[in-house]
């Protein structure tokens, strides 16, 4: 994706990230991300069936409240959960360089609110280490790759061996993200679709690794205490990692995927030079 697409799409994983920021449980209020993953991916199966839809959908000649009523006239009335509408309502409302942008959005929206689900359950390192076992497993059998990626191959039996393989041995979060690449490949390898979603997973761990940079070094203390103000900022358990820059004075400055807590001494001092020079 490129330009406006990009963008559209950013936003739109903030705030699947803040809908689903109490999910862990899916507790009374929460959303259940698993479940929204898996409606993100109908909506998705939608759009890749009708080049008609996805055009109504991206037309920049039509507004965005609109469009946002097409999708609710198309979704809603229960089809799908008011936290999937609402989020599919802010997506069309967004620009998308070409139609096909759209679709590739809400797929990338699937698979990341099934990572988070993932998350929320304490499993991430166990999605990541079962995918990727599975795509070994897959990669290193003729007959079954065959089998999995065979076009003409049918759907019901597809998912049966899947089951076969993982059932009892791995997440739901792994069996759905599994039965996704392999029944609905949008054109791509599996291996290129496993892939993918080994990345998503990787980006949402690294999303909760905060790269710390202090003065001077700290001690376990004060280690403690910031990563535990870290966890309590994020509603998520934060890994920090320190490095130490005597340039910066004093204060820490703090990293945190796209987020940038800056409280350095040198911070505030620049920020009173500009006040004085103004």
């Amino acid at each position: 994706m490129q330009g406006s697409s990009r963008a559209s799409l950013a936003a739109a994983h903030k705030q699947l990230t803040a809908a689903t920021a109490s999910g862990a449980g899916a507790g009374k209020g929460a959303v259940d991300a698993m479940a929204l993953g898996d409606e993100l991916f109908a909506v998705t199966a939608a759009l890749d069936s009708s080049a008609t839809l996805r055009r109504a959908l991206t037309d920049p000649g039509r507004e965005g409240e609109a469009r946002a009523r097409l999708l609710a006239d198309l979704f809603g009335g229960g089809r799908i959960s008011a936290a999937a509408l609402e989020l599919g309502q802010s997506v069309a409302r967004s620009r998308w360089s070409t139609s096909g942008d759209i679709a590739d959005a809400f797929e990338a929206l699937a698979v990341a609110s099934v990572v988070i689900g993932a998350d929320d359950a304490g499993q991430l390192g166990a999605l990541e280490d079962e995918l990727f076992r599975f795509e070994r497993t897959v990669q290193g059998n003729h007959d079954l790759r065959d089998a999995l990626t065979d076009r003409r191959g049918d759907a019901a039996a597809k998912a049966e061996l899947i089951g076969t393989l993982l059932r009892g041995k791995a997440t739901d979060a792994t069996v759905r993200l599994a039965r996704q690449a392999v029944l609905a490949p949008r054109g791509r390898r599996l291996a290129s679709s496993l892939e993918k979603y080994l990345a998503a997973a990787a980006a949402r761990r690294e999303q909760f690794v905060a790269h710390a940079t202090v003065a001077a070094p700290l001690s376990a203390k004060h280690n403690d205490r910031l990563q535990a103000a870290l966890s309590k900022l994020f509603n998520h358990e934060v890994q920090l990692n320190v490095d130490v820059d005597p340039e910066l004075i004093g204060g820490v400055r703090v990293e945190v995927g796209d987020e940038v807590v800056d409280g350095s001494l040198l911070r505030r001092i620049e920020e009173a030079e500009r006040r004085l020079a103004g």
